[in-house]
């Protein structure tokens, strides 16, 4: 099992969520860090929470993945901050609570901009660093939604399935030159990623946050992620009953087709 410890690891969407969670849990376990969003005064703020010892080896370089042109450049200098990078976990994205007919196009469009685009971008910059070193280790926040669509998570769950299928075909590529590819899953987990509730206790938004008050700790989630990485776990689904909507999914299509319906869409 490959340890974290003094592994350099590059984590974006770091200033919050489960990002923030896992700078704090990497940290403690004595990583190198170059911790990546978009507000510098939010990393600042997660670096400034992690020990004085922590401290030392962590670095913040601010990182917004709707600026595409500027990406290969971030890319270049999260390389030199330490001289070389072992760990890339791609993090950072947007989310998305609506319905198809009232997503507009652009909306799709920017989201899959950013979860998408931005993610295989920086991905493709350094990938030939990880082929020249002849190792490396992609980790990708994705979803259950990755694995099935639910409403209200039209776009979203676009930008993670194809996510999937690039990643799929990176690690096929790519494992003869040692590069390692995780693609980690969460269900429901204890974060504001979208926002407050709906004033409306009846709505299906309201009922949802009511399930993701009972999810799993941004805490318990990142320790559960660094354990996949330590293990270069291929996937892992993290949270609690409706990860089993992955298994339904893949085993009784059918059956998970009526399930899913039942979902409330007004």
């Amino acid at each position: 099992m490959a340890r974290v410890k003094n592994k350099v690891i590059w984590l974006t969407g770091a200033s919050s969520g489960i990002g923030e969670a896992l700078a704090y849990e990497l940290a403690r376990r004595g990583a190198r860090l170059i911790l990546s969003a978009r507000r510098k005064e939010e990393l600042e703020r997660v670096k400034g929470n992690c020990s004085v010892e922590a401290q030392a080896n962590i670095h913040t370089l601010p990182l917004d993945l709707t600026q595409p042109a500027t990406l290969q450049l971030s890319t270049q200098a999260a390389i030199q901050v330490f001289g070389h990078i072992d760990i890339l976990i791609n993090n950072a994205g947007m989310r998305q609570r609506s319905l198809i007919q009232e997503t507009s196009l652009e909306m799709d469009r920017k989201m899959m901009e950013v979860n998408y685009f931005g993610t295989i971008a920086i991905t493709k910059y350094l990938l030939p660093h990880f082929v020249q070193r002849k190792g490396g280790h992609f980790a990708n926040i994705s979803s259950v939604t990755g694995k099935f669509g639910t409403p209200y998570r039209s776009g979203y769950a676009a930008t993670k399935h194809a996510l999937h299928g690039f990643f799929d075909a990176l690690r096929a590529e790519h494992w003869k030159d040692h590069v390692s590819v995780t693609m980690i899953c969460p269900g429901f987990i204890r974060t504001n990623a979208y926002g407050k509730p709906s004033a409306d206790e009846n709505s299906p938004a309201t009922k949802e946050e009511e399930f993701r008050a009972r999810g799993k700790s941004p805490e318990w989630c990142a320790h559960k992620i660094v354990r996949a990485i330590e293990r270069r776990k291929e996937e892992v689904y993290l949270g609690g009953r409706e990860v089993m909507g992955v298994y339904i999914k893949r085993f009784f299509p059918s059956l998970f087709s009526r399930i899913i319906r039942k979902v409330s869409t007004r």
